[in-house]
């Protein structure tokens, strides 16, 4: 690796998600002015509203959608159009 091409704030930074309050720690340039406890280390704090752990497309949590009922609204609502 080429030698001073990192930014000088570097570190490592816990990322709170903020909806099921799991935190993960990995190296980050955030910004950051709280700071939180994690197993007696103090790091820096960046919140987060989703993450990996909360979000439906990485959980495998999805809505239904009613495919189905969308489309026979759409037949009835322009049936009248037809020639």
């Amino acid at each position: 690796m080429k030698e001073g091409i990192h930014p000088e704030n570097y570190r490592l930074v816990a990322f709170k998600d903020m909806s099921n309050n799991d935190i993960f720690i990995t190296k980050s340039t955030a910004n950051t002015k709280e700071t939180i406890d994690v197993d007696g280390v103090s790091y820096p704090l960046v919140k987060l509203e989703i993450s990996r752990t909360s979000h439906p497309y990485y959980t495998g949590k999805s809505k239904l959608v009613d495919t189905a009922g969308r489309i026979d609204k759409f037949k009835t609502k322009y049936s009248s159009f037809k020639k």
